[in-house]
């Protein structure tokens, strides 16, 4: 028995190996570059050659009030896509689990999962195409229905951060709730029925049975939501953003791609990205400590 399980871990091990070479070879040995956040780095002199700085281009940054414009961008919509986009996925999973026809299940699951697989260029389309003053969809169905004039809503600076989030949520809502639906489908249905008999209705169900075996589902993917508040993914900013909305849109990310690819202050860039790793990992180890202390639920 025990030869038995020592081959079936070898196996598992075994099969975890290429996935662990690639996390080795793609996100540790990069690692090394983090040296060119304390160096005046040119690609001519190469890491080894460029001239050490210590923390001039952290202090630089750090004084830089463009900087903190930025910084408070990209805290300002990641707090809403915590907000809204993580909690989104929960509310549609509980919401599809409570639809009884399968076949209608499905098909809403599948519908729900397909805006996941369009490009962010293909998305910005749509959304440009759908809030377009000329001919946009929205813009018709706002003048049919109130008498509007055209809004150029992709120019508002009050509305573009509530546009950005949502063409975030429509794209991976359904995706997002994949694992939620995973958790509901292994929920035991006698659960279900004891609480049928004790006098408990849909909504109670849910309170009592359903959300309780989400709770280590929804810390986990909370807490790794919450180690990335400091970042934001790019393409969706970059492509959705125009020059009338760079003041509530440029976030950490579009600002690197400005100043490190088209003005090459490498130096200056490798420094934000590693303070900005440096504050998620902080976030995260405070998350985690403050779940496990009043919930009992960790990453470890």
């Amino acid at each position: 028995m025990g030869r038995k399980l020592n081959s079936t871990v070898g196996v598992l091990y075994v099969l975890l190996a290429p996935a662990l070479v690639l996390l080795f070879i793609f996100n540790y040995i990069p690692l090394y570059g983090i040296v060119m956040a304390f160096q005046d780095f040119t690609p001519f002199k190469g890491v080894l050659g460029s001239p050490w700085v210590g923390l001039k281009h952290i202090v630089y940054f750090w004084n830089d009030e463009t900087f903190w414009r930025v910084m408070r961008n990209t805290l300002i919509i990641n707090f809403y896509d915590l907000l809204f986009g993580f909690t989104a996925p929960i509310v549609f999973a509980l919401l599809a689990n409570e639809i009884k026809i399968k076949l209608f299940k499905r098909v809403t699951q599948t519908i729900s999962y397909l805006p996941h697989f369009l490009s962010w260029v293909v998305v910005s389309g749509i959304f440009y195409i759908m809030l377009s003053p000329d001919a946009g969809p929205v813009n018709n169905l706002l003048h049919a229905l109130f008498g509007t004039k055209p809004v150029f809503f992709m120019t508002q600076q009050d509305l573009f951060r509530s546009i950005v989030v949502f063409a975030d949520i429509w794209k991976g809502v359904g995706w997002s709730a994949i694992l939620y639906f995973a958790v509901i489908s292994s929920i035991d249905d006698s659960l279900y029925e004891a609480a049928t008999i004790d006098g408990a209705n849909r909504l109670q169900q849910t309170i009592h049975v359903t959300l309780p075996a989400l709770l280590p589902m929804i810390v986990l993917l909370f807490l790794l939501r919450v180690s990335t508040i400091f970042a934001i993914g790019f393409d969706r900013i970059f492509l959705l953003q125009n020059p009338l909305v760079f003041d509530v849109s440029e976030v950490i990310s579009t600002y690197v791609y400005r100043i490190g690819l088209q003005n090459f202050q490498y130096s200056l860039t490798t420094a934000i990205g590693f303070v900005q790793s440096l504050l998620g990992f902080i976030m995260l180890l405070t998350a985690n400590k403050l779940s496990k202390k009043l919930a009992g639920l960790g990453l470890y």
